[in-house]
């Protein structure tokens, strides 16, 4: 294991309305403010994403089971911000559930607010971590440098 040990920043906290695009809009917040390392929580409401729910099978690079969010779901969940290049990257893990069926996954692409979803970003300085594309594992993984 590797770390770094660093200090609380700036704190964002957004509210998304109704069919905004959330992952976008936290790189775009990420990029105006000049984050380069933070924690994200949203919790509130989604209508639409793709989620990844795991791998297919336990092997090298692994093959992503997808899963939709295609109506509304509440959401819970807790992410990083990390630069790979000139790009903010999210990590996003939540639970999205409606009535009684929960998924839990990793909120990859077209992700959409319904009717209000709140995050915080919690900015931190005085670490050095970037993301990095690992070929080995097909994805771009946290590197402390």
């Amino acid at each position: 294991m590797d770390y770094q040990v660093g200090q609380v920043g700036r704190v964002v906290v957004a509210r998304f309305n109704g069919g905004e695009e959330v992952l976008g809009n936290l790189r775009e917040v990420a990029r105006k403010e000049d984050i380069k390392a933070a924690v994200v929580y949203l919790v509130g409401g989604m209508q639409r994403g793709r989620i990844v729910v795991g791998p297919e099978k336990d092997e090298l690079p692994p093959v992503p089971i997808w899963r939709e969010v295609a109506e509304s779901n509440e959401v819970v969940g807790i992410g990083t911000v990390f630069w790979e290049g000139d790009e903010p990257k999210i990590h996003f893990h939540g639970a999205f559930g409606k009535r009684d069926e929960v998924k839990v996954g990793c909120l990859r692409e077209d992700s959409e607010a319904f009717l209000v979803l709140e995050a915080v970003m919690v900015e931190v300085k005085g670490v050095k971590a970037v993301r990095e594309f690992d070929p080995a594992v097909g994805l771009s993984l946290l590197k402390l440098k």
